[in-house]
């Protein structure tokens, strides 16, 4: 009796997230994605240049990118954004010591949004208005909007509490096709026009995709008040986090950029995990950040795999 409480009181703060979509008409590159279609993508550039003081430093990206909730929050930012100054990007700019670095990053952000201004609460311009010519490095955090990600998250969680055993599953491949397959295949190519926009306004620019965390347990049972989805949903939900960044890690290669890995060493770190180990709150988060996003502790170890990845 305990366990259902908990898992009631997990999809009610599930349900309860707020996380701005964008509703964009302007098309980027990769905006209309066709998945039977080669992706003609830029040539690679192979950029390795060292990453230094002197870089000119671009940071492009959603809400797991963008830190939201995260105090201190960027008092200059869009309101909608709720960008931290304690997200991933300003650490790796504060370890390295950049001075000329800018963060659009913005809760809620998908591939469009990276040509069109996108319409949240400030109205943050496209974020490809950030690369120069002569910029030097960009991270790249996005896709999991694009997939729908918030919206698979709260339908499982309400599909939950109907007690059978895999409804999220059974919704999601009604029709003999898992949908959620499908917004993974067409991923692909939306991550790949996005890149080779990214190239064309700043051709010179090392570039480095980040993938996105471990969010449930990597094995065995998960906790129902920050997990609150069906046991027999939990493998399925289980393998998305991996799918998507498969495609990120193989879109990134094609265009010549690089990828780091933040899922291998987030395991361990999941929503189930101690307050103080957990790199990743769950439906009702214990510290300040959107529910199933990074916490402050996350962004450290997310930076830290970037300066990894960099070096």
């Amino acid at each position: 009796m305990a366990v259902r409480r908990s898992m009631v009181a997990g999809v009610s703060a599930l349900l309860a997230l707020t996380v701005t979509t964008s509703c964009s008409s302007v098309k980027d590159p990769g905006s209309k994605p066709d998945a039977n279609k080669p992706v003609q993508t830029v040539a690679p550039t192979l950029s390795r240049v060292p990453v230094t003081a002197k870089t000119t430093y671009v940071a492009l990206g959603d809400s797991y990118a963008a830190g939201v909730k995260i105090p201190p929050l960027v008092a200059d930012a869009p309101a909608g954004c709720s960008r931290s100054q304690a997200n991933y990007a300003h650490l790796v700019a504060q370890r390295i010591g950049i001075v000329d670095f800018v963060d659009v990053t913005c809760s809620g952000a998908t591939t469009v949004d990276m040509a069109a201004p996108q319409k949240v609460a400030g109205s943050p311009p496209p974020q490809l208005d950030a690369l120069r010519a002569d910029t030097g490095f960009v991270i790249l955090g996005i896709g999991g909007n694009d997939f729908g990600f918030t919206e698979v998250l709260r339908t499982c969680g309400e599909k939950a509490l109907n007690r059978s055993l895999s409804p999220c599953k059974n919704f999601f491949t009604a029709d003999g096709h898992d949908e959620l397959a499908r917004r993974i295949e067409e991923l692909g190519p939306r991550i790949a026009g996005t890149l080779d926009a990214i190239k064309r306004r700043a051709p010179t620019a090392r570039i480095l995709v980040v993938g996105y965390p471990s969010i449930l347990p990597e094995s065995g049972p998960v906790c129902p008040g920050d997990a609150p989805f069906a046991p027999g949903d939990i493998g399925y939900l289980r393998d998305l986090v991996p799918d998507i960044n498969n495609v990120l890690a193989t879109r990134a290669k094609a265009a010549g950029a690089e990828y780091a890995d933040i899922y291998t060493p987030s395991l361990g770190h999941d929503v189930c995990r101690p307050v103080d180990t957990k790199w990743v709150e769950g439906a009702d988060p214990a510290a300040d950040a959107a529910p199933m996003h990074p916490n402050a502790r996350g962004h450290q170890g997310i930076a830290e795999t970037i300066l990894g990845t960099l070096d």
